[in-house]
């Protein structure tokens, strides 16, 4: 696909390309999807404050997240049911980046426990736990759709487990599978629990306040995904509405330590395969590596808070000349 020039262009191609049905269940949000939109809008608000005359000739992506080198603080986030966009799914994703692990917390804590198993046995290096949605959002272009797994798909993770499917209903069907199924009691004791279970190092996605990242801290969870305000003794990462280079650039300024993509990753599967993955991998990583030279950063060390202005600042001091 030579004439997509950014991420945001696979979107519109996939919308051209997908049933709506599909389409809709990967590009919506719930209810007034004001969130889903105030994502983007949010790095809209950041200015940089770029640092002139550094030599960037030599411009350093890499990066350390959990203990293992990766080229780039750019990752895909877990997505489910990547078949719905592209006939091989997950398997093309996998190929163009390394992929993580991600579990829902089942009220059957066995499923939990084989799920887990069937993590590590996959030479899985980390789990993500999803922490903030004990209820599916109120999705509405699904309750529309009258959302249905389609009849040529199944939840392949999940075979062997006698978790039912997700059948057509009045509204979503995914709405009513996912309240069967997940554990409205979920609690941090079963953020150690899981520990128990497993050596793998574990990280909430979902963490949105301050008091719940301290407490994340205080449960030996290896990371959260979204919100900084652990000083350090975690690493932060955040997930939803990166688009750009420049959007890394700004979360990393912010103090994370990483950033994740689903929805691009799973629209440029759909128009093109493991080759469209790659392709809005490489589009964000020439983006934020222009931005790094632009803003007199040689390595992903040299980002700091000092390079970004946001609304919340106080006034800066003019110097006089």
């Amino acid at each position: 696909m030579e004439s997509v020039t950014n991420v945001m262009e696979y979107e519109i191609l996939a919308k051209e390309r997908l049933p709506k049905m599909i389409y809709d269940y990967y590009a919506s949000g719930a209810e007034d999807q004001w969130t889903l939109q105030e994502n983007r809008n949010a790095f809209s608000r950041i200015l940089f404050r770029p640092r002139i005359l550094v030599d960037v000739s030599n411009i350093d992506t890499t990066t350390i997240v959990l203990g293992f080198n990766i080229s780039m603080p750019i990752m895909v986030a877990p997505t489910a049911m990547q078949k719905m966009a592209h006939p091989e799914g997950e398997y093309a994703t996998a190929r163009a980046t390394s992929a993580a692990g991600t579990i829902m917390v089942y009220k059957d804590r066995n499923v939990v426990m084989q799920l887990v198993k069937r993590a590590k046995k996959a030479g899985f290096k980390a789990i993500a736990l999803t922490v903030d949605t004990p209820r599916l959002g109120r999705r509405e272009a699904d309750i529309k759709n009258r959302f249905v797994l389609p009849p040529n798909l199944s939840l392949k993770n999940f075979e062997g487990l006698d978790l039912g499917k997700i059948d057509k209903t009045d509204d979503s069907g995914l709405a009513s599978y996912v309240a069967g199924q997940v554990d409205w009691s979920l609690s941090w004791k079963d953020v150690k629990w899981l520990q128990t279970i497993t050596y793998l190092p574990i990280l909430l996605k979902g963490v949105l306040t301050v008091e719940d990242a301290r407490l994340a801290v205080e449960s030996g969870a290896a990371g959260i995904i979204v919100v900084k305000a652990v000083h350090g003794r975690l690493p932060v990462f955040l997930d939803g509405g990166i688009r750009r280079g420049t959007d890394v650039f700004k979360a990393l300024a912010l103090g994370a330590s990483g950033v994740f993509i689903g929805r691009p990753a799973v629209f440029s599967l759909a128009v093109d395969g493991e080759a469209g993955v790659r392709k809005v991998l490489q589009m964000l990583h020439d983006e934020f590596e222009l931005t790094m030279a632009l803003s007199g950063c040689r390595s992903i060390n040299d980002i700091s808070r000092s390079h970004i202005t946001t609304p919340w600042d106080p006034p800066r001091v003019t110097l006089r000349l």
